[in-house]
């Protein structure tokens, strides 16, 4: 009979992980997608309430709703990708001459 409590330990599996900037880079990536989401279809949500509170029931509000919404959230996504090398002053005090 064996004794199972006296086994050798075997060694540590070495971890593929991702490296840290392609982490950062989904994680930006999901952002972006996300709020695209989101912002077109608030955009889109409000064209059609504007449609059909004010317009008679038109389409081009709902069209002009998601378009704006999509842009504001491609803006904000084009941003956090330039704005990406230069370091992030959140916090800090920003001494002006």
């Amino acid at each position: 009979m064996s004794d199972s409590s006296s086994t050798t330990p075997t060694a540590p599996v070495a971890r593929t992980s991702r490296p840290m900037s392609e982490a950062l880079l989904n994680e930006k990536w999901d952002r972006c997608l996300s709020s695209m989401l989101i912002r077109s279809g608030l955009g889109l949500s409000f064209g059609i309430v504007f449609s059909v509170l004010l317009f008679k029931r038109r389409a081009w509000p709902a069209y002009v709703g998601l378009g704006f919404g999509a842009g504001r959230a491609w803006e904000e996504c084009d941003s956090s990708f330039k704005h990406a090398a230069t370091p992030s002053k959140d916090g800090l005090r920003v001494l002006r001459p």
